[in-house]
């Protein structure tokens, strides 16, 4: 059994991140990473508010919380996943960008092709469990074990 590591890169104008897909070489489905919109800079809103929820008063006072508004699409992103201000601008991009994807694309976005991928490969494997355990109660009528 092969397995194979894609690496794909996405760039965008204030940093590059790097998309790593995992995959079984037999199931191996195209994906066309060649639709996915590009950020500009001069379309961006970006505020640093302050945090909220669990961590009491480190959370309260800190600006590490990012907020992205996309202007052409009105799309908002707040993100305050880590402590970091830096990890938090670039987590909220990369939300941004799936959003944007999934909103310009629809069913040709990323996650849906992933998603449509992930679908028939478990289809397929339930075909073969279905068509094994078939194989098998024909092989116990036979052998007089049922």
């Amino acid at each position: 059994m092969l397995i194979s590591l894609n690496i794909r890169h996405l760039i965008f104008p204030s940093s590059r991140l790097l998309v790593t897909d995992i995959c079984r070489q037999s199931s191996k489905v195209p994906i066309d990473y060649s639709r996915v919109p590009v950020l500009r800079e001069e379309d961006l809103e970006e505020k640093f508010v302050r945090g909220s929820g669990p961590g009491g008063q480190a959370v309260n006072k800190n600006n590490n919380c990012v907020s992205l508004k996309h202007l052409p699409t009105g799309i908002v992103i707040k993100c305050h996943q880590s402590r970091s201000q830096d990890v938090n601008r670039k987590v909220a991009r990369e939300l941004l960008v799936t959003k944007l994807d999934n909103l310009v694309n629809g069913d040709n976005s990323i996650e849906n092709q992933m998603k449509v991928a992930r679908e028939k490969k478990i289809n397929e494997t339930e075909r073969r469990r279905r068509k094994l355990q078939s194989l098998k109660d024909e092989w116990k009528k036979r052998e007089g074990l049922m």
